[in-house]
């Protein structure tokens, strides 16, 4: 696996941390953050689905379940498995519908999954965004934790949301055009910021 390590003395990072009094301060209090990449791509986009909207505990007990039940998570086994299995691994109806809708356009060619690191990240989200249940976050946050795409700002996580009105102690979750121009003051680099807010809020800085 992949692995990114940002510093306060990696280049790129001190090139974000001279774009904002604020988020430099927060970034020296992170201090050193390191991101391990999913090759993956397939489970790890299984694992997103998985994911959505149950807590971390909830999300990871279900996906040992699918992992125990599948062996390996790929498109073939999860077309093949009864819904029934998958239903008494944890998996709701809906997420049961919106995985084989994965499976089934990464088979049929419509999401080719082993040359999508050749895409740009609009290219990406426009592909992955076929597919039901998955929305813009999700492929967000695949092009940062499986592929390591280093121009990712999601305006829709909470957590970022919740980060950005702490630093500028506003008194509501900022607006899309409040965090559209917070977020463009670091780009090309506007992961590092996503990395570092989410960064303060994992090491309860914030």
């Amino acid at each position: 696996m992949d692995k990114i390590i940002l510093t306060p003395q990696t280049p790129i990072v001190l090139e974000v941390m001279n774009k904002d009094t604020k988020l430099k301060k927060l970034i020296e209090q992170v201090g050193d953050i390191e991101l391990t990449l999913d090759k993956n791509y397939f489970s790890s986009l299984v694992q997103s689905i998985i994911g959505q909207q149950l807590s971390m505990k909830a999300a990871d007990s279900i996906w040992k379940r699918v992992v125990n039940l599948l062996g390996e998570v790929n498109p073939s086994n999860i077309l093949n498995c009864v819904d029934e299995s998958l239903r008494e691994a944890g998996m709701s109806k809906t997420k049961i519908i919106y995985v084989k809708d994965l499976a089934q356009k990464v088979k049929d060619g419509l999401i080719n999954i082993e040359k999508i690191d050749g895409l740009s990240d609009e290219e990406i989200i426009k592909e992955l965004t076929q597919v039901k249940g998955i929305g813009q976050w999700t492929a967000e946050m695949f092009l940062i934790f499986s592929l390591g795409r280093i121009d990712v700002f999601s305006i829709h996580d909470l957590g970022i949301k919740k980060a950005v009105q702490w630093l500028y102690n506003l008194p509501e979750l900022p607006k899309k055009d409040f965090l559209i121009e917070f977020s463009n003051k670091f780009s090309p680099y506007r992961t590092v910021a996503t990395l570092y807010l989410w960064g303060g809020i994992n090491k309860g800085i914030i």
